[in-house]
């Protein structure tokens, strides 16, 4: 019965990984001192922007995202700066 138990648990965990890195379906940035929200990841944003692009959150659903820049940058649009 044990032997059942972890062979499930090691099978969920290898079907499981793939989907985490694909958790993230948005992210916001910080490009060219104003906020963003982006489907893009952050190495496709970079070529797409530019240098002054910087992460600062990702989400799995885009109205989770744009809460976020609404709550701590004042919404899309609002005034960033990388560090």
């Amino acid at each position: 019965m044990r032997r059942i138990v972890v062979t499930t648990a090691v099978a969920l965990a290898l079907t499981a990984a793939p989907f985490a890195a694909q958790a993230a379906g948005y992210f916001v940035y910080c490009a060219n001192n104003k906020i963003e929200v982006d489907s893009r990841d952050p190495a496709q944003m970079k070529t797409a922007r530019g240098s002054g692009v910087c992460q600062m959150g990702s989400f799995g659903f885009r109205v989770d995202a744009e809460s976020f820049a609404k709550k701590n940058f004042g919404g899309v649009g609002g005034k960033c700066a990388c560090r």
